[in-house]
């Protein structure tokens, strides 16, 4: 048996390797939305009815300050070259995505511009975020500009203070009630971009499902000839790279793991025949060497082959007593 420890540390192997897919799936569906013509256009029509931003990005990924809009003058963009200025607007965006079960949540910082975070669901769990903000929910005022840049002369910051003054000024503010409105609106938008998400994963899903049924049927039926990787992954109609993730994640091993076992089981099934030399068995289930084939059959079996072979009587015995010698691709 093995220790308590090695176990703990294969499941835990597992688990992370489990998440790590899962994270590697939503990336890609997030990707796939980011560049999707409906996302295109809704943020286009919502940066001009609004005058506000709109990002969308993964629950581990992070935007600039700015949202990725490119706005030199305005009042965001500015504080976004100060270091701990831009610091405290990721807090924030950090703030209004932080609870692992969130629905639309607003933070506000020190500039007065408020953030929000309105959740893209795909299954049970939060894909990502729509984001916007760099809007002030109250009128700007003397008295708070003065506020702000006694804390950025606090933090060093040298500025053009009348330039930020017009940027401050002219900042978009919105009252609460259209705010919340303005919202609603998103988290709208984003039940779409969830429904979208969930139909993606369904079809990439079924199209994973048949390419990996049909590699697994191609190796099966060409298991004796050499096999590489890429011819495989050409059958299935897949990258190399894209391939390799999608096997294991079908299969549970990688490609040459699972290729070895395939031929161990098909050597044990020749092996059966006692006219059978174990080096025909191994050539002839596509093995190029007896170093080779010993060695994987040892690490698949447990035994040798000549071991294997000698208990043969007894997996008979065992077979008429109702105990089938069954074969092993898990």
């Amino acid at each position: 048996m093995r220790p308590a420890s090695v176990v703990k540390r294969t499941a835990s192997r597992g688990v992370m390797s489990k998440r790590s897919a899962s994270r590697s799936s939503d990336q890609e569906v997030m990707q796939h939305l980011s560049r999707s013509q409906i996302f295109k256009d809704y943020e286009r029509a919502f940066s001009e009815a609004m005058g506000l931003p709109l990002n969308i990005r993964g629950h581990d990924s992070w935007s600039p300050a700015h949202h990725g809009k490119e706005d030199r003058d305005s009042f965001a963009s500015i504080l976004a070259r100060f270091n701990k200025a831009r610091a405290a607007c990721l807090r924030a965006q950090t703030d209004a995505s932080r609870e692992p079960d969130s629905t639309t949540r607003t933070v506000t910082w020190f500039a007065g511009l408020s953030e929000s975070a309105v959740p893209v669901y795909v299954g049970d769990h939060i894909l990502g975020f729509l984001e916007t903000g760099e809007v002030m929910l109250k009128n700007p005022t003397k008295k708070h500009f003065a506020t702000i840049t006694r804390q950025l002369r606090a933090w060093g910051y040298q500025a053009d203070w009348k330039q930020l003054e017009r940027a401050y000024f002219q900042s978009c503010v919105l009252s609460p009630d259209r705010y919340r409105a303005m919202l609603r609106l998103l988290s709208i938008f984003a039940q779409h971009l969830s429904i979208l998400s969930n139909q993606l994963v369904v079809r990439r899903e079924k199209d994973e499902s048949a390419n990996m049924a049909r590699a697994r049927q191609f190796i099966e039926k060409h298991q004796a000839e050499p096999l590489s990787l890429g011819r495989v992954a050409h059958v299935a109609n897949i990258s190399r790279h894209y391939f390799c993730k999608m096997f294991k994640k079908a299969t549970g091993m990688n490609f040459i793991d699972y290729l070895s076992r395939v031929r161990v089981e098909k050597s044990k099934t020749l092996l059966l025949n006692p006219n059978s030399r174990i080096s025909e068995a191994a050539f002839a289930s596509g093995f190029q060497s007896m170093t080779n084939f010993n060695r994987a059959f040892r690490r698949i079996v447990g035994r040798s082959p000549t071991q294997f072979r000698k208990l043969l009587p007894k997996l008979r015995r065992s077979g008429r007593n109702g105990q089938k010698h069954r074969l092993n691709l898990s």
